[in-house]
């Protein structure tokens, strides 16, 4: 276990130092002038563009140019946004809460709705409630969450005057504010999750429903929710913990649209204004921030199929 751990650490490092080039490389890319960006006016003359390039490190070899920004990454230095002139990763510090509480919200909800749908639909197999699911699921897949969000912002202000509060206030501060602010939100960026991980439980328990040990579990008397729950959901849940892995990333990237929807000023959002400003320091510590984040919550989906699973064994 030991020595797997070990080599998949190994090769999430190398993934993220593969990532931190392709970052680097393609932010500097953008088309745009960055002594334009930075001194915020069009008009810039060659001697206040030497000024910048120089004060920005630019005037360097490229590679001399990486080498110095990931120096400074791995001692806490991830460089000055170009138009804030504020530190990088302390905006993305102050943005953290925001953004990990609207996905461990969505998740959730995606999880509270998926598992039961997914187990409903599989122990009532092609009867009317299962189609009827099946149904609902494939519905909710086609709706993007920014059109979710959208509507649930125009209708309730149409029919009934309502409108969720705007900007952010700290859970521990006022935690029926903060949720009312988030929940929107959370329920758009969770309803397409859900529906892919309904499905995914669905094939899984199906599988796993037809195997020996269900068959004698139900032989030796066991109600049939024991034998769902405790000895069919267990075993299922592999290929659906890979699953939600995978769509982590889509979460952080529904964020980016969704924050800026709801005016809430997390880590999503933060992005998309570097990208609207040609920020590209900001984009870059963002980008290689999410990434850290998705290649961690990678490692531990791995580490968890043993749990799901004793028969898996690390090598």
């Amino acid at each position: 276990m030991a020595q797997y751990l070990a080599k998949r650490f190994l090769a999430s490092l190398l993934v993220l130092f593969l990532i931190s080039i392709l970052v680097f490389i393609a932010v500097r890319a953008i088309p745009g002038d960055v002594c334009k960006i930075v001194l915020n006016t069009q008009d810039v003359d060659q001697q206040q563009c030497d000024a910048v390039r120089e004060e920005l490190g630019l005037d360097e070899p490229v590679a001399k140019q990486y080498v110095t920004y990931m120096g400074g990454v791995l001692t806490g230095d991830w460089g000055q946004a170009l138009i804030s002139k504020r530190a990088v990763w302390g905006e993305i510090k102050t943005r953290i809460p925001l953004t990990v509480e609207l996905t461990l919200l969505s998740t959730g909800f995606a999880l509270l709705l998926a598992l039961p749908i997914g187990i409903i639909s599989a122990v009532k197999q092609d009867s009317i409630t299962d189609y009827v699911l099946r149904i609902l699921s494939i519905g909710w897949l086609s709706l993007p969450s920014f059109w979710v969000g959208t509507m649930l912002i125009v209708f309730p202000a149409k029919w009934w005057g309502y409108a969720p509060p705007v900007g952010y206030v700290d859970i521990w501060e006022d935690p029926l504010k903060n949720l009312e602010q988030l929940y929107l939100p959370a329920f758009s960026l969770g309803l397409a999750l859900s529906a892919s991980l309904a499905r995914v439980t669905r094939s899984a328990m199906l599988e796993v429903l037809r195997q020996d040990y269900i068959r004698t579990a139900r032989a030796k008397g066991l109600r049939d929710r024991v034998v769902v729950i405790k000895h069919g959901l267990k075993n299922a849940m592999i290929p659906v913990v890979t699953l939600f892995g995978l769509q982590v990333g889509v979460l952080f990237g529904g964020t980016v649209v969704l924050e800026g929807i709801f005016s809430l000023p997390g880590l999503g959002f933060l992005t998309f204004q570097a990208v609207t400003v040609k920020d590209y320091t900001q984009v870059q510590g963002v980008v290689l921030f999410f990434a850290a984040v998705l290649v961690s919550i990678n490692l531990l989906v791995d580490v968890s199929y043993a749990w799901f699973d004793p028969r898996i064994r690390y090598a």
